[in-house]
């Protein structure tokens, strides 16, 4: 069982930064691929961005450039650094881990096995 905790939502001005973490339980933390999810009023949850466990990156379209996440092992923590933000970065920002030993999709709801519960981004225009 794993238990994730996101912390860090807030309300922004547009063009502000936040900063989000999310701390994992467990004991094999490094070898989980890490990810980010959002989702906004009215709308599906969305992938925002995956840390692998080698560290290999990814990011949607919209955020690139923008947001930043990385990984923390020795504190069993991933972040994301989200700046230049803006009203359509509005949501629920959740963080996700994939404990599977192989795959090869981590894009989607269904790649991910514990969630945590989630943590409000608010960016005021």
């Amino acid at each position: 069982q794993v238990q994730l905790v996101e912390s860090g939502g807030g309300l922004v001005q547009a063009g502000g930064s936040l900063r989000l973490s999310c701390a994992a339980s467990g004991r094999s933390f490094s070898s989980y691929v890490m990810g980010w999810f959002r989702q906004a009023p009215g709308k599906e949850r969305e992938f925002v961005a995956y840390i692998r466990r080698s560290g290999g990156i990814y990011y949607v379209d919209s955020v690139k450039g923008r947001f930043t996440i990385s990984r923390d092992n020795a504190k069993n923590t991933v972040y994301l650094d989200m700046n230049s933000l803006k009203p359509e970065d509005t949501a629920v920002y959740f963080c996700a881990a994939n404990t599977a030993p192989y795959g090869s999709s981590w894009y989607y709801r269904r790649d991910y096995d514990y969630w945590g519960q989630g943590t409000q981004v608010t960016v005021s225009s």
